[in-house]
């Protein structure tokens, strides 16, 4: 296996509320630590890690929504399809699909993204160019 050299781990407060979610948008669990509540994803080479709210490396207090101030950016091969499995089990959307452009230096590009909350609050962006 493979190990992104940036892997965001966050702190969930119901493991498998979580795994739920994860494997609804089409995560995949590489690997677990059950007696940790803990479980490695991956998505279109994105990975991620997840784990319930064990109080060891907590730096404040945990209030929803989860991670305030930032959102995960993941590139994945289709956005209509991510989004239609959250619609399929009727999980509210942040922002719809919509395209954006960036611009890199002299270059722009143009993505398409939407973005969703998953259960704890935490801002998810899956984009595809």
């Amino acid at each position: 296996m493979r190990f992104n050299k940036l892997i965001p781990e966050l702190t969930v407060t119901n493991i498998e509320k979580s795994r739920i979610f994860y494997e609804n948008l089409g995560f995949k669990i590489m690997y677990e630590r059950k007696e940790d509540k803990f479980i490695f994803l991956e998505l279109n080479e994105n990975q991620i890690m997840i784990q319930e709210d064990n109080d060891v490396w907590e730096t404040g207090p945990l209030e929803y929504p989860f991670g305030r101030g930032i959102n995960i950016s993941m590139e994945v091969k289709d956005v209509e399809e991510i989004k239609q499995k959250l619609l399929k089990i009727n999980y509210p959307l942040f922002q719809d699909i919509k395209e954006s452009i960036y611009r890199v230096n002299e270059k722009e590009y143009i993505d398409k993204e939407f973005l969703v909350q998953d259960p704890d609050g935490y801002l998810l962006r899956f984009t595809q160019e």
